[in-house]
């Protein structure tokens, strides 16, 4: 039975998911369970494409990534793939109806990684349209559960919250991202001068997509709207730590937030559900 496959690819995307994020599972888990499955897959392609730029050195990393391109269409066009991962994807993509420009904005952006190291104005839009922008658009496909209307009412806000969380990460991950990797995204800054001046520049233009992307939530259908809005308070404190960290400590390490830090968003986040104060 194909089926006890199909529940496997499932389940291979949502170890996937939480072997790689905590804090994206959490969210998740405040998903209605109906959009936990689809939510995964989608994580689960994204997560993988995203290893082969980053993670496996020794390897042609262009070629790996042009055979998963090639087996993503392939698996969406026969609805199968003995990829767990794809299947699993493919599986979202056919019966949300997820636009094909959406996987391939977002696979053009992951070989931008393999060829970019600096990044202009230009390319550093195109960068966090495709890799952060319509993966929220994706997300977006599976929570208004087919309504084109709502979700085309929805989309410019889902692509400022998408902006803001990449935005975030790269700022929580200079460190890895300027001395292990050579990357610099943010356009026309020099990171051996990165100072307060630059730092609160960068977080001026957040905070106005964060406000954007916020609105948003507020009209999400009831099924998606505590998981997302968990996954936002998660990057609103990552946001304010971030804020109050010296320039030069961002450079030189992660800022995490603690579990119990987690947690307590988690708590506080219910009592406001409760409380109709999202």
């Amino acid at each position: 039975m194909k089926q006890i496959f199909d529940d496997l690819s499932q389940q291979i995307s949502e170890i996937t998911t939480k072997k790689y994020s905590t804090s994206f599972s959490l969210g998740i888990k405040c998903l209605h369970s109906d959009l936990h499955k689809p939510i995964y897959s989608i994580y689960g392609f994204v997560r993988f494409a995203d290893e082969i730029v980053d993670s496996f050195e020794g390897f042609d990393k262009a070629e790996l990534l042009k055979d998963f391109k090639s087996q993503t269409y392939k698996a969406i066009e026969s609805k199968i793939s003995l990829n767990p991962i794809l299947n699993s994807f493919q599986w979202v993509v056919n019966k949300y109806d997820v636009p094909h420009e959406l996987i391939e904005t977002f696979l053009n952006s992951m070989k931008m990684d393999l060829e970019e190291k600096t990044y202009d104005t230009e390319n550093y839009e195109k960068y966090i349209l495709g890799s952060a922008e319509v993966v929220g658009l994706m997300c977006l496909k599976v929570f208004v559960e087919g309504n084109d209307t709502e979700y085309e009412r929805l989309k410019p806000s889902a692509m400022k919250l998408g902006s803001a969380f990449q935005k975030i990460n790269f700022l929580r991950d200079l460190n890895a991202d300027f001395k292990d990797l050579g990357r610099s995204y943010f356009p026309g800054i020099d990171m051996k001068d990165f100072n307060s001046n630059i730092k609160k520049q960068i977080e001026e233009d957040i905070e106005k997509d964060f406000i954007a992307g916020y609105k948003g939530i507020l009209e999400l259908p009831r099924k998606a709207k505590f998981g997302v809005y968990m996954a936002y308070k998660y990057y609103f404190k990552l946001f304010k730590k971030i804020k109050s960290t010296e320039p030069n400590v961002i450079l030189n390490e992660r800022v995490r937030l603690p579990n119990y830090r987690k947690a307590r968003i988690l708590l506080t986040s219910i009592i406001r559900l409760n409380l109709n104060r999202l």
